[in-house]
């Protein structure tokens, strides 16, 4: 007589919370706490924050607008984006555009001092 014996499926391994208990939030040394989120192959960072809850709260932003499962963010009390999105602190990310125009307003401004002290020399 043949026996089956009962296995057990393999168990998942299980998925440690970070150290600051938030799902995309890892803390720096310096103290401050650095927000990721992945889509797909793509990893998107979105700043370091003072605190773990501002990181916590811009990385729920980036899920609803991602269309993620309300499982997978840090507050289950937020029910839409635009809640989320009025909860989070502004991001601090700072686009590649708006570097440039940075230079540039500087720029002019170095060029405005020279002119007037080279104005006030006549």
């Amino acid at each position: 007589m043949l026996r089956l014996r009962a296995t057990t499926p393999p168990k998942m391994p299980l998925r440690r919370r970070s150290t600051s208990g938030y799902h995309g939030v890892r803390a720096r040394p310096s103290g401050r706490f650095y927000a990721e989120i992945r889509s797909g192959d793509e990893r998107i960072r979105l700043g370091t924050f003072d605190t773990a809850h501002e990181a916590a709260l811009a990385y729920d932003v980036v899920a609803w607008r991602l269309g993620r499962s309300r499982r997978t963010m840090n507050f289950h009390d937020v029910w839409t984006r635009e809640q989320a999105e009025q909860l989070a602190p502004p991001s601090p990310v700072i686009t590649r555009e708006q570097q440039r125009h940075q230079r540039e307003l500087e720029q002019r401004l170095l060029i405005a001092e020279r002119d007037e002290r080279l104005l006030e020399m006549l």
